[in-house]
């Protein structure tokens, strides 16, 4: 899997998002209160402090350390804590139910909806969040599952929206614009 995902302005950090499928599903589970850049660096502070981002090896450690190295200053978020128990039990359900292989969570989806589906089973996954992976998938790293488009939407489309649309700098730059424009407006993400 390879992706061109490119938010955080760390090219370390962008590589392993575009390139481990877990490291991918971590960094949307933290993508929700913080500011883009920082949801996108979590998986490489927590492979770092953890050792591993291997959804097997971090389904076998306790809870407990997890939460540790996401509360370490400086946190990966801004609840650190609950953000850690989910992330250690999206690597359990990888293990449970994928073998240990996130990619598996959309490279054997029958559709965009079995693929919707499929993430909303994962703690911390609600329907935009799950929107927002698929055009993410779609986008960025050419999966793109039957329907996935219309599954996606409006996230599937040309508006600089979300992470979907980050390829480098200048596209983040053009995602914050639009998102200050829409709070300005009293709209959200979905808004036209």
């Amino acid at each position: 899997m390879q992706g061109s995902l490119r938010v955080t302005g760390d090219a370390e950090a962008d590589d392993l998002v575009c390139s481990d499928p877990f490291a991918l599903v971590v960094a949307l589970l933290l993508d929700q209160q913080v500011p883009l850049t920082w949801a996108f660096r979590g998986p490489l502070t927590l492979q770092r402090r953890l050792g591993t981002l291997d959804p097997g090896k971090m389904s076998r450690v306790e809870v407990e350390e997890v939460v540790e190295a996401a509360c370490r200053v400086p946190a990966i978020h801004r609840f650190p804590a609950v953000m850690a128990r989910r992330i250690h039990a999206a690597a359990v359900r990888v293990v449970e139910v994928y073998s240990g292989d996130a990619e598996r969570i959309w490279s054997e989806a029958h559709d965009a909806d079995d693929l919707h589906r499929r993430l909303l089973e994962f703690d911390g996954f609600g329907d935009e969040k799950a929107k927002i992976l698929i055009a993410i998938l779609g986008k960025r790293y050419g999966v793109r599952p039957s329907g996935w488009a219309e599954r996606s939407a409006p996230f599937s489309d040309a508006t600089p929206r979300t992470a979907a649309d980050i390829d480098g700098p200048d596209a983040l730059a053009a995602v914050n614009a639009w998102k200050r424009s829409q709070r300005a407006a009293g709209k959200g993400k979905q808004d036209g």
